[in-house]
Order: structure tokens, then sequence, then C-alpha cells
């Protein structure tokens, strides 16, 4: 059936009994969900829960095998993305999908779908003008898309959707690039176009702070079903946690943090300088772990890529209890230095290698010419119960692993020895709930067993939760410092984004 376009407000939207196949799999199974007119509503569940098929299915980009969607009251088809935004409904994606060379204007207008072959550059800047006029913020019209900063990007894209006249907003983990400022300013700014009755908002998010500041109503899919639901302010945290993994896993309490006093200096940097780093300064001790916070892009992944191995210092000292380090494999082996890189599978795995050899690179330099495959498939097999590596089989290559067992692997290979020193970076980006608990467990265990950690994280709320201290980097440099009894989350975004 075909609807008229709400333009002049909020619209609601009702997913009824929907299913979707894919050949034996069922990855939406008879799901029904209803987003009220005017609400900010989240979605939640693991990796695998159905999430992006369920909004993929609203938006057009798939048709479900049963079951339908319900816009204002009228059962509508939704065969593709335009028939979606012509209903009103548009959506956020989590990476940005901007034309870097053309500026905010030339994206907003060359957006539409009724572009005339010849445009009318004056007219459409007046028209953006007056747009702009009414909308809760606003970014600089003749900036090319290169030369914003993350979160300004951010918001072009969301006022992209809203020039489209979009009254259903679908958002896929907004916050992921912006600070704690720009994530809380644009959830406030569309929470409030929310209550205002101009805009629905449905949000795709892991991070539990931002459902409950923000959110009216929360939905919980679990292996492609909705498990549970209902108004944020009468649920907790702990409620959501148990719909999305289920109250069999739920029963397992984090890992809590020894009370100990930090060990002697593991990990001393004096005057780093790298390219994309600037005279950085910090040390780590043992039983310690030493958060860098930043927005991607200010010299975390350099620090981490000099600390591997895999870039050149250019100037200043690291040293490693007192001795000069140069993060060669017999260095790090010597000094008992793991390591968990950003994307572990292109950082730290030969994907078409077994999981059984990859977890055994860190002893080859042991066997010499002859390796004992037995002996490697036994610690493999050992390593994978004790870190609950989920895995066909040891033999199966490590690249048909998801994400999640993925970290896991690479962590049960780098924690598994004497390990002093590890440096982890964005350990849980993109996985689920209960693997982000797992390896958070992991980490906050070899903490407790003295080891000296320094962790990398774009998560802010990742750091507030593991870190002993907190060091902000921006530029290439060390702008803050705090420990954990003091930090100010304010602070820390400003320092993040330059301030």
């Amino acid at each position: 059936m075909t609807v008229q376009r709400q333009d002049g407000g909020a619209i609601g939207i009702e997913v009824v009994a929907m299913t979707k196949r894919f050949g034996d799999m069922v990855a939406l199974d008879a799901v029904d969900l209803r987003v009220r007119p005017g609400a900010v509503h989240a979605l939640l569940g693991e990796n695998g829960a159905g999430k992006s098929t369920l909004v993929k299915c609203v938006m057009g980009f798939y048709r479900c095998d049963e079951g339908g969607v319900i816009v204002e009251g009228h059962e509508v088809s939704l065969d593709n993305p335009k028939a979606a935004h012509a209903l009103g409904i548009g959506m956020v994606y989590q990476h940005f999908t901007l034309v870097p060379s053309m500026t905010v204007l030339e994206n907003l207008v060359m957006s539409r779908s009724d572009v005339p072959a010849v445009v009318d550059w004056a007219a459409e800047r007046r028209r953006v003008a007056a747009f702009m006029a009414e909308m809760p913020f606003s970014v600089p019209l003749d900036r090319p898309a290169s030369r914003l900063a993350a979160g300004e990007k951010q918001k072009v894209e969301i006022l992209k959707q809203l020039y489209l006249r979009s009254r259903f907003l679908i958002l896929d983990e907004p916050t992921s690039v912006l600070t704690p400022q720009e994530a809380d300013e644009m959830l406030g700014l569309l929470r409030g176009m929310a209550q205002a009755k101009r805009l629905t908002v449905l949000i795709i998010t892991h991070k539990f702070r931002e459902v409950l500041a923000f959110a009216d109503d929360v939905s919980v899919l679990r292996q492609g079903r909705l498990v549970g639901g209902g108004r944020v302010a009468e649920l907790g945290v702990d409620a959501m946690a148990r719909m999305m993994i289920g109250d069999d896993k739920a029963a397992s309490a984090a890992i809590p943090r020894a009370d100990l006093a930090p060990g002697p200096t593991a990990l001393d940097i004096r005057g780093l300088r790298a390219e994309g780093l600037d005279e950085v300064s910090l040390s780590v001790r043992g039983g310690e772990i030493v958060g860098i916070a930043g927005v991607s892009g200010n010299g975390q992944s350099e620090l981490v890529e000099v600390l591997s191995g895999q870039s050149p210092a250019t100037g200043g000292e690291i040293r490693v209890f007192d001795q000069p380090y140069g993060a060669t494999r017999r260095e790090m082996l010597r000094h008992k230095v793991g390591l968990l890189p950003e994307e572990p599978l292109r950082n730290a795995c030969v994907g078409t290698m077994s999981v059984a050899e990859n977890m055994a690179f860190r002893s080859f330099d042991d066997k010499g010419w002859w390796l004992d495959r037995d002996r490697i498939a036994r610690a493999a097999r050992g390593l994978i119960e004790r870190y609950r590596v989920k895995t066909a089989s040891p033999d199966a290559p490590i690249a048909s692993l998801s994400g999640g067992n993925v970290q896991r692997a690479v962590l049960a290979r780098e924690l598994c020895g004497d390990v002093a020193i590890l440096i982890v970076a964005n350990p849980v980006f993109g996985l689920d709930f209960a693997a982000v608990a797992d390896i958070h467990g992991q980490i906050v265990e070899a903490r407790n067993r003295g080891v000296a950690t320094l962790l990398v994280s774009e998560d802010l709320d990742e750091l507030l939760e593991l870190a002993d201290r907190i060091l902000v980097m921006s530029n290439g440099r060390i702008v803050h410092e705090t420990h954990r009894d003091q930090a100010d989350r304010t602070t820390i975004g400003r320092r993040m984004a330059g301030h």
C-alpha cells in the first residue's frame, strides 16, 4: 500500500512478525517491534543477534521472507531504500558516507533524488541556508568534508537525513568516533527534536550509559528473536544485560580489581618521537593499567606501532625494566612483552594458518627447525578451553573464527606465558557484550597478577572501567593525566578535542 509522506513531524513504525532467512540460517525469527512517534528507541543485542538485518529490512536493503512493516498504521512495501526514503525513513551509518572532496553544501544538495542536470548553486545555497537556520546545530557550508573533524562529519550525516526530510532516523553506533562531549551534544539534540515531535530515533548502540541517558524505550534481540524490552526508566543495566546474553551467562560476575600497590616501573618512555608522535613521555608500573584516551588519528596507533616494532622511532628513548628497548622480536621475548594490537587478524595472525599454529607463535623460536606438532596441538587445546575460544578444531584456519574469538585466541597466546608487560589496542572494538566482558576480565586478571598493562582505547567508558591512570593524547602528544579516582569525563573529553 502507498502511504502519503509525513513531512510535518515524527512518524512511528511497527515491525510485525518479521522473518528473514539466509539459506538455512534464520537471521530474524518472527520479530515484533514497535517504535513510538517522537521516541528515542534503543536496539540492543550481541553481534549476530539480528539488529543489522532488521534495520536493513526496514530500510529496504533486504526483503523480509515473512511479516512486514507498518508506518503510521498502514502496511507498506519496502522493496528498496528509495521506497523507505519516500516514507521519511533515513539511516546514519557507522562509517561516513560523505564525498571527501565535496563541500558540505555539495554533499547535501547532491544527496537529493531530484537534483537537476544543471544546478543553480545560488538558489541551492539560499535553500540550504534557510534549512540550516531551523536546525539545532550547523556546520560550515563551504568546507570540504575532508577538512571536517569526526564530530562535524557525524553532524553532516545527520543534517543530510534531515535535509532529505527524514522523520524516522536510524542510527548505527553513531558515537563510536566522537568525543564524550560531541556524543552527548549530538544525542541530546536529537532527543530534543524527538521530544518536540519533529523526529523519531531508532539507535543501535552497545553503550548502556547512552541508553540510560537518552533513550525512552529499549528492545533487545538475541539469536534473531525479540527477547525483551520496555521503558528505559523501568529497567537497569543488569536487566538489559541479562536480556542480551541470557540468564545462564549473566551469572558470571566481572573479575574484581585487586587492591594492590603498583610495583616498580616496567615500561618507561621518555621524549619519544616518530611519525605522528611528538615528545611522548609516560610510564607503566607492574600491577597497573595505564589507559590512553584520544580521538582516532591523534597518535595512539603510531605509539602502538613503535612499541610493537612495526614503525621506527626517530628520537627519545624506550626502556623496559631500566634496559634499552628496541621492540625487536628477541627483546619482546626476553622482556616478556605481550601484544594485542588493533585488528589482530591482520596485525598479529596468519589467517590461513591454524588456530593451534597461531597460538604457538611465541614458542617457535624455542623449537629450532623441528616442530612438535602434537605438543603444539595439546597446548592449543588447553588454551582454547581456558580462554573459551570457540573454534571447530585447533586445526581450523584462524581466519574462520569470529572477531571475538580471534581476540581471545591472540590474548591467550600473549598471556599464557610469563608475561610482564601487556600492550593492548582497542581490544573489544566491534565485539558483543559477552566477548567484551570476557576480554575485560582477562585484562584485569593479568593486572591483578602484577602485569604492567598499557591500554589504548577510543572508548572512554572502557578506560574509566579498567584503567588505574588515564592519559589523553592529542596531536601526537600527551596533554592530560589523571588517576581513575579523580577522572572527570568533561575534562577528558575537552582534552581529547584539543581544548
